[in-house]
Formats: structure tokens, C-alpha cells, sequence
């Protein structure tokens, strides 16, 4: 029974395995692995509370859509590239009604580069830091480019009142900080070559300016 809640905090090593195994060998992504790390990234803006709502719901009803496209249709929404071309030869991209994986998975893909990049600054902060600032710094050079002026403003103040890198990492880790800590290097470099893959399928296919 003593495991039972650390079962709620959030693993960076199940973040980790999964965008490892995400990895195919030819140069592709493994959309379910893609989407059950994600998951666990989503379960870090859930532990925070309310200072990441402006992210924290979009992100989830992007993952809940992708794995029901993936449900439905196993075969075509395997990887990154299989749901892309399924999508443009059935003119799926076009179609109004439609929600498709490739817009979707674009508004995960700028998510994540907000979370490695805040990821990556709190792990150059001391214990006693404040965590606002790298968040802050992290959001404007990310996902603020893609967030109406209205919605940065809110995010940006809401941030003010993070703690610092120590209450930050008990908050979301609970008694696992330090594993967390000494797996971040690790996860943070394989994280990189997801998003990296990811943003080159994207730009291979000529989708990063999907509406």
C-alpha cells in the first residue's frame, strides 16, 4: 500500500522510456508511445494547479482526440507519418468538419517545446531559485508565439506566483525528486530528438502553418 500515491506524481523516467521507444528506425514516431508520455507530461501541469490551466486543458483534449483517431483507426494513425499521409491522400487536412491528427498533433508539438525548454532552465536553477522567471522566459520564446494576446497576459501573471525549484519538484515528484533530478539530463536529450523528428516530418510535409 505505500506505493499506492506515488502512483499520482509525475516520473520523468516514464517520460523518458516512452519518447525513447517513440523513436522508430526509420526516422519516424510511434504515435502511441508519443501520446503515453505525454500523458505523464500532462500529469506535471495537473500537479501545479491552476498557475498552468491556460495550457493544461488544450493539452489534454489534444492527447484525448489523438488516441481516439488512434482507436478507431489503428493501422493509418500507427506513427507521425502514416496519420499524415492517411490524412492528405484522403484530403482529411482540407475537410472542415474534420478534426485531424496533423493539426492536433501540431498543438502538442509547441506544447512541448514550451515544456523542454522550461524543463531544460529549471535544471540549470539551485534549489532556492524562483521558478517564475525561467517559466516566463521559457513561454515567450515558445507558445506565446501562437497564443492571442489575452492569453499570454494571464499565463504570464499567473506564473508569478510559482514556488521555487525545491517546493516545485516535492509538489510534482513527491518523494522522487531526486530521481527525477538525476534522470532529467537524459529525458531532456531524448525529448529534443522527439521534437527534433517531429519538426522535421512537419516541415518535410509542409504542415507547420496548418490553421
Amino acid at each position: 500500500m505505500a506505493e499506492g500515491p506515488e502512483l499520482n506524481f509525475f516520473d520523468l523516467r516514464t517520460v523518458h522510456d516512452h519518447f525513447d521507444q517513440a523513436l522508430l528506425e526509420n526516422d519516424d514516431i510511434d504515435l502511441k508511445e508519443y501520446l503515453d508520455a505525454y500523458n505523464e507530461l500532462y500529469k506535471f501541469f495537473q500537479l501545479m494547479g491552476s498557475v498552468f490551466s491556460f495550457v493544461s486543458s488544450d493539452l489534454k483534449q489534444k492527447i484525448d482526440i489523438l488516441i481516439d483517431l488512434k482507436n478507431k483507426d489503428t493501422q493509418n494513425y500507427m506513427t507521425v507519418k502514416s496519420m499524415i499521409e492517411h490524412e492528405k491522400e484522403n484530403k482529411l487536412l482540407e475537410k472542415t468538419d474534420f478534426v485531424n491528427g496533423a493539426r492536433t498533433l501540431l498543438r502538442l508539438h509547441r506544447g512541448l517545446d514550451f515544456i523542454r525548454e522550461f524543463l531544460q532552465q529549471l535544471g540549470d536553477l539551485s534549489d532556492v531559485d524562483k521558478t517564475a522567471c525561467c517559466c516566463q522566459d521559457a513561454y515567450s520564446k515558445t507558445l506565446a508565439k501562437h497564443h492571442p494576446w489575452v492569453v499570454r497576459k494571464a499565463a504570464v501573471v499567473a506564473m508569478y506566483t510559482m514556488p521555487t525549484r525545491e517546493a516545485l519538484f516535492k509538489k510534482v515528484c513527491g518523494e522522487n525528486v531526486q530521481r527525477n533530478i538525476d534522470v532529467l539530463p537524459k529525458m531532456l536529450e531524448v525529448t529534443a530528438d522527439v521534437f527534433n523528428r517531429t519538426d522535421s516530418i512537419y516541415e518535410a510535409y509542409q504542415l507547420h502553418t496548418l490553421p
